[in-house]
């Protein structure tokens, strides 16, 4: 007695692992079939964060950047942003000013894979940036050569208008959907400059959309944190 009833727990464990893993398998293909039919297509529409809050607290910035992305597969994005920079350089010797208007172009791979009903996305991207903008020196030093001595302070403003240059850029970044089709991102961009209209006698200190320049080298970095929302065109 006490054998039967073993094996007919045996039986009954056996049918309901059959029974789990035949429901676990359904499960698993209608989740597919909604990977593959639920999936929404469209245009997203947002603007960078970080631009108007920096423009809330220093004084010497004022930008404002547009961010757009329509889906066209399911892990590829083409993309864009539109912006206006203008950026006040005070140093120590030299007090100028910039501001003009970018874009960039290019696509987003996205590197997560969803589970059903999720939209985030870990992005890895590149784009091409053009800028034009005008340059302004209002007051510089003259350097002597010599600390003991101080150089001579010229107040007089000096005009570089129609400039213009050009950058490759590498995105990685983040995507969340905090409601439906409401999403916020954080990025990271990497930018190598391949070209730029250099002033006589004086170099780009700020280019808009590319940020700071230096000496030492044509790379430079950004960082964006925005807020967008998805205008579902279809579903696929």
């Amino acid at each position: 007695m006490k054998i039967r009833r073993t094996l007919l727990f045996f039986i009954s464990l056996l049918f309901l692992t059959a029974f789990s893993g035949n429901a676990q398998e359904e499960e698993t293909a209608v989740k597919d079939t909604l990977k593959v039919t639920n999936n929404k297509y469209g245009l997203r529409l947002g603007i960078d964060l970080s631009r108007p809050i920096r423009t809330l607290v220093d004084e010497d910035f004022t930008g404002f950047e547009i961010m757009a992305d329509y889906r066209i597969t399911h892990r590829f994005y083409i993309a864009a942003e539109l912006g206006t920079d203008k950026d006040n350089q005070v140093e120590s010797n030299l007090v100028s000013s910039t501001k003009g208007s970018y874009i960039k172009l290019g696509a987003d791979f996205n590197a997560y894979n969803n589970w059903v009903g999720m939209n985030n996305a870990i992005v890895v991207g590149l784009r091409y940036g053009f800028s034009t903008f005008d340059q302004e020196i209002t007051g510089y030093t003259i350097y002597t050569g010599d600390s003991t001595f101080p150089g001579t302070i010229v107040n007089e403003t000096t005009q570089f208008s129609g400039l213009s240059a050009h950058w490759i850029e590498f995105v990685f970044g983040v995507k969340t959907e905090i409601f439906n089709n409401l999403f916020l991102s954080i990025s990271l961009q990497l930018k190598n400059k391949i070209a730029e209209d250099i002033p006589e006698n004086f170099n780009n200190l700020y280019i808009p959309g590319f940020n700071r320049t230096n000496d030492f080298s044509d790379f430079g970095a950004g960082f964006s944190y925005g807020i967008s929302y998805l205008i579902p065109i279809y579903k696929k």
